[in-house]
């Protein structure tokens, strides 16, 4: 029994209309009716770029490190000044923290970031609303190689003020990372001499097609440009194959002819090297010394880097030791290194510097000989290793390099961006392991160096 309030309530319906409705269920073949996505519309949602970020975000702390570093060697290259015509260039503090913060984060490429920077709300605050793109942002990232080795510097230095890090004991090892050119592009010496002239043909007959009114000036000038950058490249590679006919003279076991020597048309100065998976690719060298944490300094920090594009770390151990020395102004008293660094010469060098060299000694051929014994050709120098090696503090020693830069390496090469190497040229490969360096020291120390 509907109550004659419904009349009231609803005017004009009567009250077996509702009794009705409210007795008859929906029928299953029409449509549910529902709210749907309408992305076109417009809104307005007013935010600042300082909003975007809670204040103890990690990109915050990137910026508030490159705020203290000097960037004189970043700015003064730059041309816009003053009143001058053109456009005014992009702060390198804004590109470095990009960078720096991209890093860490394990992002190393020009295109991915660029997407980032307009996409995650992280880079565009660091951007500040400074627009980028991915020719910009590579570039930067390859054309400053004395200014972020200057950087490193000033990094470290931060911390051995603080006491964070001591370098009078340091590990070193180096990675072997595959390089941007192809096995294919190894060629021998007469077949460099033979794309050289093809390549310089080419170029001469665009020379002569530059009147071609078919052809933009624009696309005339890419087209040009590729192929005087062939020849260039090619260039190179002859004189890489005199360095490394060279090296192959230089060895002790006398390389077989079936081996001529090779270099790449597309990345001269990369080498074939034999990978910790197994086979040979074309790499570089990558070389990392860090402090080993000590009573007082604590710190596990990367305080020095070096490319090579040797196979063999021999060698390697003496310019490294000599470039930490350079940037921290303190003295090493101690080095940890592998196997594959040790030379004689190197001990005995090291020994007289007042350095003690913490190395396996190489096992002897002969079953019968202890390899810690010393030998009538060694130097007192070497004589003293082989003995100090021996002992059980010495090997419960040498225990910490394997902690501390072999942790390092991994840790670059899978979150620290220093993963198989997109450009080409030893420079701009050192680049690239700067970046690194300065990314993982800023995870690992990132209160300290802000605080």
């Amino acid at each position: 029994m509907i109550p004659d309030t419904c009349q009231t309530l609803l005017p004009g319906v009567s009250a077996d209309d509702i009794a009705a409705r409210s007795t008859t269920a929906p029928t299953i073949s029409s449509p549910p009716r529902l709210r749907t996505a309408d992305r076109a519309q417009v809104l307005l949602r007013p935010c600042s770029l300082e909003e975007l970020l809670e204040p103890d975000h990690p990109a915050r702390t990137v910026w508030a490190l490159v705020e203290r570093w000097d960037l004189s060697a970043f700015l003064d290259p730059i041309l816009a000044r003053g009143e001058s015509p053109g456009r005014a260039a992009t702060d390198p503090q804004i590109l470095i923290a990009v960078w720096l913060y991209a890093y860490t984060q394990d992002v190393g490429g020009g295109r991915e970031l660029d997407r980032l920077c307009e996409s995650h709300d992280a880079y565009r605050w660091l951007a500040g609303g400074v627009g980028l793109n991915y020719h910009t942002l590579n570039d930067f990232r390859v054309q400053h190689e004395k200014a972020l080795d200057n950087l490193l510097t000033q990094m470290i230095a931060a911390l051995t003020f603080k006491g964070l890090v001591d370098v009078r004991r340091i590990s070193q090892d180096g990675t072997r990372e595959r390089a941007g050119a192809g096995r294919n592009s190894f060629k021998k010496r007469q077949t460099l001499e033979e794309h050289l002239k093809e390549a310089g043909a080419h170029v001469e007959e665009l020379k002569r097609r530059a009147d071609d009114p078919a052809a933009s000036a624009q696309k005339k000038a890419a087209v040009e440009r590729c192929a005087r950058e062939r020849v260039e490249r090619i260039e190179q590679a002859i004189q890489e194959v005199a360095k490394v006919e060279q090296a192959k003279a230089a060895q002790k076991e006398k390389p077989s002819k079936h081996q001529p020597a090779r270099a790449s048309e597309t990345d001269p100065e990369s080498r074939q090297m034999r990978m910790p998976g197994g086979g040979t690719a074309p790499a570089y060298n990558i070389q990392f010394a860090v402090a080993v944490p000590e009573a007082g300094a604590p710190g596990r920090a990367i305080v020095g880097v070096d490319v090579t594009h040797a196979g063999s770390d021999v060698h390697e151990s003496e310019p490294m030791r000599r470039q930490v020395e350079e940037r921290t102004g303190q003295k090493i008293r101690t080095q940890l290194i592998d196997g594959g660094y040790i030379g004689l010469d190197e001990v005995t060098t090291a020994a007289r510097e007042g350095v003690t060299v913490y190395a396996p000694v190489p096992k002897s051929k002969k079953k019968d000989v202890d390899p810690h014994a010393p030998k009538k050709t060694d130097t007192p120098e070497v004589a003293d290793w082989r003995q100090r090696m021996a002992t059980p503090e010495a090997k419960e020693l040498y225990k910490q390099r394997a902690a501390t830069v072999e942790t390092v390496n991994a840790e670059c090469k899978t979150y620290r961006g220093l993963g198989p190497l997109l450009v080409r040229g030893i420079h701009k490969v050192r680049c690239i392991a700067l970046w690194s360096a300065l990314a993982y020291n800023l995870i690992h120390f990132a209160k300290d160096l802000v605080a």
